[in-house]
């Protein structure tokens, strides 16, 4: 039953879409890392090239049939999905923080105009 006078749900994202498998996989590498950096922001203190590397030497590793990251045991390809996460991540907050940046920004010219402006009625009157 799909009733949206019961549940108005229609149109929202629906992660339990996302496999299992998937999620699973990124927790294990980011508890291997947790365990290994002993801080579970520490990721977020990496530029994003070192990820994209990263990513790619676990895909390579996967493409010529290693199946497991030698220093850590867990599967290259569960590497790989931890390292796009963290891309996404950071990308997502990268726009957030330009979005932020530039509305700031249009509210403070905003307000200089406005400054400008009633200094500019003040000497009028």
């Amino acid at each position: 039953m799909n009733d949206q006078t019961v549940k108005a749900d229609g149109g929202k994202p629906r992660p339990t879409l996302v496999p299992v498998s998937l999620i699973r996989a990124v927790t294990a590498i980011r508890e291997y890392g947790c365990a290994k950096y002993h801080d579970p922001e520490n990721w977020r203190k990496v530029e994003p090239q070192r990820y994209i590397d990263a990513a790619y030497r676990h895909w390579l590793a996967y493409l010529e049939g290693e199946e497991r990251d030698e220093e850590s045991g867990l599967p290259h390809l569960w590497h790989l999905a931890c390292n796009i996460a963290f891309l996404i991540e950071m990308d997502t907050e990268k726009r957030r923080n330009s979005y932020s940046e530039k509305l700031k920004q249009y509210e403070e010219a905003k307000k200089e105009v406005y400054d400008n402006g009633l200094r500019e009625r003040i000497w009028k009157v």
